[in-house]
């Protein structure tokens, strides 16, 4: 159900743009502006034979309702999948990734519906934000320690993950299980930074290969110490990247955490 943007702009880093009032905002590092407002994705139909699929699925993967824009619409599509879910294997894992909601009234009723649904509950570090009212050092252990603990209170599924451009965690149930796959998404999602759509597994492989950012590794460790029961694993240096491509960053972690997955 992972929805694809319709149009989408990258930004690289010192770029400035001039706002309507005169601001100037300047971009402190490569990042894109996406759009995705055409009917096809505020409609979010879903697939007749989704409990037919559901059914063999061992893996089931949740996002998109943030395109919706009609609070009906949203009720019935979350009707629609819930009662699809119903015929999912017991043993299945059922991930949710969140995004930035065009309407940001109806992310509470989505979060609400998926924290009593989901195992894994997935947001990067600008949702983890919003959701908070406060911007977060992300190097800063004990800062990003307290932002957690307070998220996972507001947001209490099973097990918790965050992927920022320094790092990644997961906190919950699950979170010992999930090192590998944090691996999986942040190399991923930086063999996409780094070489864009046409890239092999063995660019994906020399990826893996890279060193840690210092900073990021610094914090990663510092949080697990800090916050009981985390699993933090450091994002790449990635700070020679040329020609940086920013669109489909999050996707790809996911991808990439999901294929990682330890399913035995």
């Amino acid at each position: 159900m992972l929805g694809t943007p319709t149009a989408s702009i990258a930004i690289a880093a010192r770029t400035q743009v001039r706002l309507a009032d005169g601001t100037q905002v300047v971009a402190p590092h490569p990042n894109r502006i996406i759009y995705a407002n055409d009917p096809p994705h505020r409609e979010l139909r879903i697939a007749a034979d989704l409990p037919e699929a559901l059914s063999r699925a061992d893996v089931f993967l949740l996002s998109s309702f943030n395109v919706i824009q009609d609070p009906t619409t949203l009720e019935t599509r979350l009707a629609q999948v819930r009662t699809a879910m119903r015929t999912l294997p017991a043993d299945s894992l059922v991930v949710f990734e969140d995004a930035g909601y065009h309407v940001p009234a109806l992310s509470r009723r989505v979060r609400d519906e998926m924290v009593w649904t989901v195992d894994v509950y997935s947001l990067n570090e600008d949702e983890m934000q919003a959701y908070l009212g406060r911007t977060v050092d992300l190097l800063d252990a004990s800062a990003v320690a307290k932002a957690v603990g307070e998220l996972h209170a507001l947001v209490p599924a099973p097990t918790l993950v965050v992927h920022t451009r320094y790092w990644a965690l997961a906190v919950g149930e699950r979170a010992a299980q999930l090192r590998p796959s944090l691996a999986g998404g942040i190399t991923m999602a930086s063999t996409r930074y780094r070489l864009g759509d046409g890239f092999t597994a063995d660019d994906y492989a020399a990826t893996g290969a890279m060193v840690p950012g210092a900073a990021g590794a610094r914090a990663a460790t510092e949080v697990e110490a800090l916050l009981s029961g985390a699993v933090v694993v450091p994002a790449l240096d990635l700070t020679d990247v040329a020609s940086p491509t920013t669109i489909g960053l999050g996707d790809s972690f996911v991808g990439g955490f999901l294929a990682a997955l330890d399913r035995r």
